[in-house]
C-alpha cells in the first residue's frame, strides 16, 4: 500500500484525537491563567504587594508566557522532527504539569514569573506538535474537520476555564486545581503512538506498520496482508532544501513580499485575539462570566468563515480582510458607546478576529510552496507570538483611557485588513510545489488590481 491511500484504506477518524482535543483543553486554561490570577480579590497582585507602581508585573507575567509560547514553537518544532512527534509531546506535557505545579505554590513574584514563562515554553511546543500529531493520524481528508476541532476545543477550555475560576476564588488554589488536568491528560496521552507518517518519512517502514494496525485495530478496523511500500531518506536534500526555503522567504521577491505581509497580519491577529481575551477580566460584569463568553463566542465562527473561504465571490482574501475589518470596527464602535455597555461589540470582535483567525491558518499553508512551507509557517507563528507578548499589556492601557485598547485594536484590524488585499487569492488555484512554479503572474501585486 502507498501510506496515503492506506489512511482512506484502514480508517478514517482516529480515536486518538480525542486524547489530543483534551489536551488542548488543558493547554487553553494555562494559557488564560492569568486573567483571573491577577484580577481576583485574592490574586497574585495582593499576594506579593504589586499595586500602583509594580501593578505592571503581573501583565509582565502573561508576556513573559507569550515568550515562552514563542521560544516553544523555535525550540520543539525542528526537534520533532529529529526524534520523533511521541517522545517530545510526552516529555513537553510532563514538564508543563511540573512548572505548573511551581506556579500554583510559588513563594514569589520572581518564581511566579519564572514559571510561567517555562510553562508557555512547554505549552507552544507541545501545542505545535499537537496540531501535527492531529493532522498525522487520519487521512487527508479529514485535516480540515482535525484542525478546526482542534481550536474549538481550545476554546472550550477557555470558557471552562472561565466557570472554573467562579467555583474557585483563590488564585492558588485555581492554579493547582486547573494544572491538575494536566496529570489526566499525560496518563493518557502514555498511550498515543508515535506518528505513522513520521516513521514513514524516516524510512522506518516496519515500525510505521506496527503502528498502523495498532491504530487500525483500536478504530475497529482489520486488513490483512498490510504493507508499506518502502522508501528511501535522501536527508542531504532535505536538510538543503530547508535552508534553501528560509532564505528563499527573503530573497525571492513574491515570497518575501508574501511574508512581510502575512507576518503583519499574523501579529494583528493574535495582538487582537489575545488582546481582547486577556481583558475579559477588566470589562464591565463578572469576569468569570466574560472569560467563559470570550470562549464560547469562538465556536460559532468557525462555521462562519468556511462557509464565505469556499464561495467563488469572496474566497480566501477577501473573506480574511473582511473579517478582520469586521474586527476593527466593532472595536471602534465600543468607542463611541457607554463604557458599561461595550461588552456585547467586544465580543463581537472576538468573534470576527477569531474566524479571520481561522482562516489565516489555511490561506498561508496555501500561499507558499510545498518545499518551504514549514519554513514559511514557522516565521508566521514567531510573528504571530510577538501579538501575544504584548497582548497582556493592552488592557493595561485603560489606566490612560478606556477606549485607549480598542483604538488599538481597530486600527491593527483594518490596517491588516488592507493590507491582506495584497495577497494573491488562492481558491480553485492549483497547490504550488516548487519554487520554479512561482510566477509573477501568480502574484496579485505583480499583476495588478483586476
Amino acid at each position: 500500500y502507498d501510506l496515503f491511500v492506506l489512511f482512506g484504506v484502514v480508517f478514517n477518524f482516529c480515536v486518538f484525537l480525542s486524547v489530543i482535543f483534551v489536551c488542548q483543553v488543558y493547554m487553553a486554561c494555562q494559557s488564560m491563567l492569568i486573567v483571573l490570577i491577577g484580577s481576583t480579590s485574592s490574586s497574585s497582585s495582593s499576594s506579593w504587594l504589586l499595586v500602583h507602581q509594580q501593578s505592571y508585573k503581573v501583565s509582565l507575567a502573561g508576556s513573559l508566557f507569550f515568550v515562552g509560547l514563542l521560544l516553544g514553537n523555535v525550540v520543539f518544532g525542528p526537534l520533532s522532527d529529529r526524534v520523533g512527534r511521541r517522545p517530545v509531546y510526552l516529555t513537553g506535557l510532563f514538564l508543563e504539569v511540573i512548572f505548573g505545579y511551581v506556579t500554583a505554590f510559588s513563594p514569589s513574584y520572581e518564581v511566579f514569573a519564572g514559571s510561567r514563562l517555562l510553562v508557555g515554553l512547554m505549552n507552544g511546543g507541545i501545542g505545535l506538535v499537537c496540531f501535527v500529531l492531529t493532522q498525522e493520524y487520519v487521512g487527508k481528508s479529514y485535516w480540515a474537520m482535525t484542525g478546526t476541532l482542534t481550536s474549538m476545543t481550545f476554546a472550550v477550555g477557555i470558557a471552562l476555564f472561565g466557570a472554573l475560576g467562579y467555583f474557585i476564588r483563590p488564585w492558588r488554589s485555581l492554579a493547582l486545581v486547573s494544572n491538575s488536568t494536566g496529570v489526566l491528560c499525560f496518563l493518557l496521552s502514555v498511550t498515543l503512538p508515535e506518528s505513522p507518517r513520521w516513521l514513514y518519512s524516516q524510512g522506518q517502514t516496519e515500525r510505521a506498520e506496527e503502528v498502523l494496525r495498532f491504530m487500525a485495530q483500536r478504530n475497529g478496523s482489520v486488513v490483512s496482508n498490510l504493507r508499506l511500500h518502502r522508501v528511501g531518506v535522501a536527508k542531504a536534500g532535505n536538510h538543503s532544501n530547508q535552508r534553501a526555503g528560509i532564505l528563499q522567504l527573503m530573497v525571492h521577491p513574491i515570497l518575501r513580499l508574501r511574508t512581510i505581509v502575512l507576518m503583519y497580519v499574523w501579529y494583528c491577529c493574535s495582538l487582537v485575539y489575545y488582546g481582547l481575551t486577556l481583558g475579559a477580566g477588566d470589562s464591565s460584569g463578572s469576569r468569570y462570566v466574560n472569560v467563559a463568553l470570550y470562549g464560547l463566542v469562538e465556536l460559532p465562527a468557525f462555521p462562519l468563515c468556511m462557509f464565505f473561504i469556499n464561495r467563488p465571490w469572496a474566497g480566501r482574501r477577501k473573506s480574511m480582510a473582511a473579517f478582520l475589518c469586521l474586527a476593527g470596527s466593532a472595536c471602534l464602535c465600543t468607542i463611541f458607546i457607554p463604557e458599561n455597555s461595550s461588552g456585547s461589540l467586544a465580543l463581537l470582535g472576538k468573534l470576527m478576529v477569531s474566524a479571520a483567525f481561522n482562516i489565516v491558518y489555511v490561506y498561508t499553508s496555501e500561499l507558499y510552496p510545498t518545499v518551504i512551507r514549514n519554513a514559511g509557517l514557522g516565521v508566521c507563528c514567531m510573528s504571530c507570538r510577538v501579538g501575544g507578548i504584548l497582548a497582556p499589556f493592552i488592557p493595561f492601557m485603560r489606566s490612560v483611557s478606556s477606549s485607549l485598547p480598542f483604538i488599538v485594536f481597530c486600527l491593527s484590524g483594518f490596517s491588516a485588513g488592507f493590507l491582506g488585499l495584497l495577497l494573491p487569492e488562492t481558491l480553485h488555484k492549483p497547490s504550488v510545489d516548487t519554487l520554479d512554479q512561482l510566477s509573477p503572474s501568480l502574484s496579485r501585486v505583480s499583476q495588478g488590481r483586476r
